[in-house]
């Protein structure tokens, strides 16, 4: 992604304000979907990296309707966890 495809917002709380990201349309965006996960498989993507030398800093992601499901289809479940790794520079 470009840095002109992210757009700053606001993340407010009644005690805290903090800053995430909105993700701007451009045709060059390559999304994937994985359909056919199984509840024995995972998905792991990096967050954030702190690294400004041209790595892959934080993913985009997102969640849709899809209207190819089953309207009986049992809904989808994720859990989310957070890890932080250091490294010595």
């Amino acid at each position: 992604m470009a840095p002109t495809d992210l757009v700053a917002s606001d993340l407010v709380y009644r005690d805290y304000v903090g800053q995430s990201y909105l993700i701007t349309y451009n045709p060059t965006h390559q999304w994937f979907y994985l359909p056919q996960m199984q509840p024995s498989e995972a998905l792991l993507f990096k967050c954030f990296d702190s690294a400004i030398d041209g790595r892959a800093r934080f993913p985009a992601h997102t969640a849709f309707d899809d209207p190819t499901s089953p309207p009986d289809a049992p809904a989808r479940e994720s859990i989310e966890l957070r890890t932080l790794v250091f490294y010595p520079t």
